[in-house]
């Protein structure tokens, strides 16, 4: 089965070692994720391509634990849904990225912890597989 990202740009792929994309200003520094044509704080077009180390620090975290509303992509039903993590990583000391866990269970998270960039799989479009970024603990 083929397997895409659920946009472009936003992580390499493939890749077996996967970094997020962000960009960087060359007027102000002010660094985004995803990647930006123009920078949020100065306005300049002057960004560069920046990609993220693969690991980072959890700062904050908590569970989905119902399905989210529209327009959320994922392949989940009523049915088949389960809770996920959803936690805000540091990533050096640049940028803190939200985004989705490998884990759920509050034993296994705690605030200072160690993790990883990792791709999971998201949905099944037809054919192919729909991939996004998730991060795991170390």
């Amino acid at each position: 089965m083929p397997t895409v990202p659920f946009a472009p740009d936003v992580f390499t792929w493939p890749a077996d070692e996967p970094q997020l994309i962000g960009s960087r200003c060359g007027v102000c520094a002010a660094v985004t994720f995803p990647e930006q044509p123009s920078c949020p704080r100065c306005g300049s077009v002057e960004m560069a391509r920046r990609l993220f180390p693969r690991r980072g620090t959890l700062i904050a975290w908590t569970t989905q634990e119902f399905l989210p509303k529209a327009p959320y992509a994922g392949g989940e039903t009523q049915e088949t849904f389960k809770p996920f993590g959803v936690g805000l990583v540091q990533l050096g000391d640049e940028i803190r990225v939200e985004g989705r866990l490998t884990e759920s269970d509050p034993e296994k998270l705690h605030s200072g912890g160690e993790v990883e960039l990792t791709i999971i799989p998201f949905r099944e479009d037809g054919d192919t597989q729909v991939v996004t970024f998730a991060f795991k603990p170390v």
